[in-house]
């Protein structure tokens, strides 16, 4: 059986947008699972637990904080 031709080089093809796309995902993953999380302790202090409202909010404001701290892209990290 005789080789079909290709098009295809491997290692050839501009990837930009694909990279550009998994940069967007893994961000808004990233950002969109700390936010849930803080809503998601607002909610169960503000409801469950005696602290109330002020005791959810600040929980959720500090986890969020926390969050940003570690979460950001640090300098340097690009590949």
């Amino acid at each position: 059986m005789g080789e079909q031709a290709s098009d295809y080089h491997r290692g050839e093809m501009e990837i930009q947008e694909q990279v550009a796309t998994y940069n967007l995902f893994m961000g808004m993953t990233k950002w969109g699972s700390l936010a849930i999380a803080s809503a998601l302790l607002l909610f169960t202090v503000w409801f469950c637990t005696p602290g109330g409202f002020l005791a959810g909010l600040i929980s959720a404001v500090v986890l969020a904080a926390v969050g940003f701290v570690l979460l950001r892209e640090k300098p340097g990290a690009a590949h």
